[in-house]
């Protein structure tokens, strides 16, 4: 399925430097950076306030709300900064639960959380803005979330997205571009990026040799439906084998989402897989007469795709009481209606928070707001279930 947006241009307000993950180094996150140093730096007399400690990503960071939120509750939020869910489960295991009150985490990694004791979980009725999310976002839908055995709430969704294939259709079909088979056609040999981490890369690769092979549908080896993070040896020689005759294709593996916007912008590529982030930055800019080309994005490809959804988690750290209650009233101050807006104008990202009744037409249909429910046809981000496997299976890709 093709993600048809025109070259209309972007909303007002969309910030086009900012990457989710917060991985661009360079343009936005510079900025970014300073503002934050400058908001967090620590003196004498405000050493001794209670503090709110988070382990976010840094996009997600307003430096205005995190103000107001202190003054209003005397109180130092407290942010350290991760690029990606393995980096944060570490440091939660590793006695993290002590050093942090609020996480952040995406697909079914909360659910590994929970169920390894990491984090705890959470009162909707004490978090009133989550009345405001799309219907595919609610416990009752979205179960991700829930446990099955006591029904606890652990975590609260706040942004959307997909994993898929953003391409200039001047230098490649939307046909073509609509299949994950693009990413490996010798046809575009030199002109195709893929990114630098192994997960993403063998999980897409994983949804297309089980589409090749037909076993999706077969009994799985844990007895749970297909999850292309769950593949078995034979499946996984075959991602090895694609990903080391990719390798030969693709121009250089791009490591932030600058270098992907200069390579999409400059020609070089016409094709790569992303969050679509640099998507909504190369429509910005062709509106602005910045950028020439017909730039798309295949939301799902016709194979299948990776989805992901960023949540507010609370450690079990946090005991019942009044700090309980401060994490709960910052993760509802978030996702309020007004500051939701703002992450989504400032990072790109799709909320999942219905912001259409404060979004113009060309808002909701630059932040897929009319979409929502395509987000349960995809796969979300999980774990690797052998760690070990996908590291081997990535180092053999890297040394043929």
């Amino acid at each position: 399925m093709t993600d048809k947006l025109e070259k209309s241009g972007h909303p007002q307000g969309v910030s086009a430097t900012i990457d989710r993950r917060g991985v661009l180094k360079g343009m936005g996150a510079i900025g970014a950076a300073s503002v934050a140093a400058s908001t967090f730096r620590i003196n004498y007399a405000r050493a001794q306030t209670r503090k709110l400690r988070a382990l976010m990503w840094e996009p997600y960071l307003l430096p205005e709300v995190v103000k107001e939120f202190e003054a209003k509750h005397n109180v130092e939020f407290a942010p350290t900064f991760f690029d990606g869910n393995s980096e944060a489960y570490n440091k939660l295991r590793v006695g993290g639960t002590k050093d942090f009150d609020l996480v952040q985490a995406d697909g079914f990694w909360p659910r590994l959380y929970f169920q390894e004791g990491l984090i705890r979980g959470v009162d909707y009725s004490k978090m009133p803005s989550t009345e405001n999310f799309f219907p595919i976002f609610k416990p009752d839908r979205f179960d991700i979330l829930v446990d099955k055995a006591s029904g606890t709430k652990f975590g609260v969704p706040f942004c959307w997205g997909s994993y898929g294939i953003t391409y200039n259709a001047d230098g490649i079909s939307p046909e073509k571009a609509s299949s994950i088979e693009c990413l490996f056609d010798p046809e575009f040999a030199g002109r195709l990026s893929a990114n630098a981490r192994f997960e993403e890369n063998i999980a897409l690769a994983g949804v297309l040799v089980t589409y090749r092979l037909g076993t999706r549908d077969k009994p799985r080896p844990d007895g749970k439906p297909f999850n292309p993070y769950v593949l078995t040896d034979e499946e996984l020689a075959e991602v090895e084998k694609l990903l080391i005759e990719q390798k030969k294709l693709l121009l250089t593996r791009y490591q932030d989402n600058g270098t992907l916007f200069q390579l999409l912008a400059s020609g070089a590529i016409v094709a790569a897989p992303e969050f679509a982030q640099v998507y909504r930055q190369l429509l910005a800019k062709v509106a602005e007469g910045e950028v020439t080309g017909d730039i798309r994005h295949t939301l799902i490809p016709k194979e299948g795709g990776l989805g992901w959804v960023d949540t507010f988690l609370v450690s079990s750290g946090v005991a019942d009481g009044d700090q309980f209650d401060l994490a709960q009233d910052f993760i509802n101050t978030m996702i309020s209606l007004d500051n939701m807006k703002v992450i989504g104008d400032r990072t790109g990202c799709s909320t999942t928070i219905d912001l259409r009744s404060v979004s113009t037409p060309e808002q909701q249909k630059f932040f897929l707001m009319d979409r929502t429910e395509e987000l349960a046809d995809m796969f979300m981000f999980d774990q690797p279930s052998s760690p070990e496997k996908w590291e081997r299976v990535w180092s053999n890709m890297q040394a043929a």
